[in-house]
């Protein structure tokens, strides 16, 4: 299956990987409009970001702290939706291959139909998804139809038992999401969870990317993880700053991602 995916598809997650430690960004679809999201996901490729994750907004983002919680109330007051976030990204593709994934709860994917939205993921070259919501034990529920059109589901890997993480990880595809700290999402001062031993684990079972989300917002963190991990997830901290400056926010974007690149490479 993973050597036909590979065929079909010319963008492929993998290629996030090739070049160095990769640098994931995320951002809120629809805030604060559709036509920022589009000009902000070419700042921050331009910034430096290998893989970009749009999130669809939802009412009810469970596994999100309080900036991305925000984000997702103000695109919702714009009425943003779901066909708002495949048009944006339609517009994208017209101008970028950088791989692309989509963060939704499994909700708007349920109401949209899966095979609908699978079908839209695969016409608009988006390369998987991540639902915070879908317990891997229920992921069968939505893997046949992901699989028929190309789409990756992101399989995501909290700090828990290391028979657990072996089995989520020997079925992963795509990229490994490998959750820093218990708990929602949001800028912390400290990583303290012991990623090494985890990221051990994996990769006794996988040679899928790891790459380490949740909480990190400063150069030296990003710096610091990407010695172990093959990848780091930004979300927080960009959507910190989209929520500051709004509509001025593409050069503080491109700016931060940079830096936190830069930081990476070193």
């Amino acid at each position: 299956m993973n050597n036909k995916r590979d065929k079909m598809n010319k963008i492929k997650i993998k290629n996030a990987f090739t070049n160095g430690k990769a640098f994931i960004g995320f951002l809120t679809g629809g805030d604060p409009t559709i036509e920022k999201t589009i000009e902000y996901v070419l700042a921050m490729e331009e910034g430096g970001c290998d893989l970009i994750e749009i999130g669809i907004p939802f009412s009810d983002p469970v596994a999100e702290g309080p900036v991305i919680q925000k984000a997702n109330q103000r695109a919702l007051s714009n009425n943003t939706n779901t066909d708002d976030i495949f048009k944006a990204i339609e517009k994208i593709r017209a101008k970028t291959n950088i791989p692309l994934v989509l963060l939704t709860y499994i909700n708007p994917v349920f109401y949209y139909g899966y095979e609908n939205f699978f079908k839209k993921c695969n016409q608009l070259n988006i390369n998987g998804i991540i639902s915070p919501d879908l317990p891997y034990d229920e992921k069968e529920e939505i893997l046949e139809t992901a699989n028929k059109y190309n789409i990756d589901i992101i399989s995501l890997i909290a700090p828990t038992s290391s028979q657990r993480i072996k089995m989520i990880a020997k079925d992963a595809s795509g990229f490994i999401y490998l959750i820093s700290s218990m708990g929602v999402t949001g800028m912390r001062s400290e990583i303290k969870t012991e990623l090494k031993s985890i990221i051990k684990d994996i990769k006794e079972v996988t040679t899928i990317p790891i790459a380490v989300g949740f909480g990190i917002n400063r150069p030296e963190q990003a710096e610091k993880i990407s010695k172990i991990a093959d990848g780091v997830i930004v979300g927080s901290a960009i959507v910190n700053i989209i929520e500051e400056h709004g509509e001025n926010a593409r050069e503080p974007i491109k700016e931060y991602v940079k830096t936190m690149k830069d930081a990476m490479s070193n």
